[in-house]
């Protein structure tokens, strides 16, 4: 997938801001970012549904902007609110997307059939789709997207409200899908899942902030991070923030996390100011930056 440029507004907001992407056939790309980053418009875009007011891409071989048909008769796209039919049966409904994304009359069956089992909801089958579990819904949502067998598939916040459990099931499909040859791109809210991904795309306000494995991203945090356990975290955060060691400070869980350049002299510092204010129970620690680390490391450096 080649993209350069590509830009879309909304009535005077800029949606997505001169994005470029270069992906690999085979990755898992994950593309994260909070809610308004422009994540689902992007893949819209790319999925040919929506046009862009500039710029190119190339999904599959075919160009989105001149020749979208072509690019939807070779992807799966799974939206946020996939429209799965409630009086439908698992394998009504199935048979019903196959038909569709046409799929030969003599196949649909077979397909449907193949599925099902995959996902582990062939003993389901007749069940209808109003009495599903959110993961199921979720799987057979998925299983609606293959059925036309895709190279290229695109899912849009795909375990948003679903259970752990069932994330992680989702999760082992979409490696098995992988393996196979398809190539896989999500947005997620979810730090943990791009953490999954072969690549990731830091999304924020419309513009890509970083393109990378999750790895280098984290690697290339400029410095260190130390975390604060302490009970009042509010009163700690208002203590640290603005001293000359702390390039940025964050709630992460039940802890703080403080953007550092060096945590060996940090360190000493940060628990001498928390001493002086009367917080003597704070725990701190150097750890290793996490994705969530390194975004927010970014920002702030956008903000600087």
């Amino acid at each position: 997938m080649h993209v350069r440029g590509l830009r879309k507004r909304f009535a005077g907001v800029v949606a997505v801001d001169a994005v470029d992407i270069d992906l690999a056939r085979g990755e898992i790309c994950a593309i994260v970012g909070p809610d308004g980053a422009g994540k689902t418009t992007l893949l819209r875009m790319l999925c040919g549904v929506l046009m862009p007011d500039a710029g190119e891409a190339i999904v599959a071989g075919a160009d989105v902007v001149h020749d979208p048909e072509r690019v939807k008769a070779v992807i799966g796209y799974m939206p946020q609110r996939f429209s799965l039919y409630d009086d439908l049966s698992m394998l009504e409904n199935l048979r019903f997307y196959a038909d569709i994304y046409g799929v030969p009359p003599s196949e649909q069956s077979a397909r449907a059939q193949r599925l099902l089992e995959e996902f582990d909801l062939a003993p389901f089958a007749g069940r209808l789709a109003r009495q599903l579990s959110g993961g199921m819904k979720q799987k057979l949502a998925l299983a609606a997207t293959l059925i036309q067998q895709p190279q290229l598939l695109f899912l849009d916040e795909p375990t948003a409200g679903v259970d752990p459990v069932s994330r992680r099931q989702f999760w082992r499909i979409l490696y098995a899908l992988n393996r196979r040859g398809i190539t896989i791109i999500v947005s997620t809210p979810y730090m943990d899942e791009a953490e999954r991904a072969t690549t990731v795309a830091l999304m924020h306000r419309g513009r890509i902030v970083a393109f990378a494995d999750p790895t280098a991203i984290k690697a290339a945090v400029p410095g260190q991070v130390v975390e604060i356990a302490v009970a009042d975290r509010a009163r700690a955060a208002r203590v640290l923030r603005g001293l000359a060691q702390v390039r940025s400070l964050e709630f992460f869980g039940e802890a703080l996390h403080a953007l550092v350049p060096s945590a060996a002299e940090a360190v000493p510092a940060l628990t001498e100011a928390l001493h002086a204010a009367g917080i003597a129970d704070a725990q701190l620690r150097a750890i290793p930056p996490s994705l969530e680390d390194a975004f927010v490391a970014r920002l702030s450096e956008g903000a600087s």
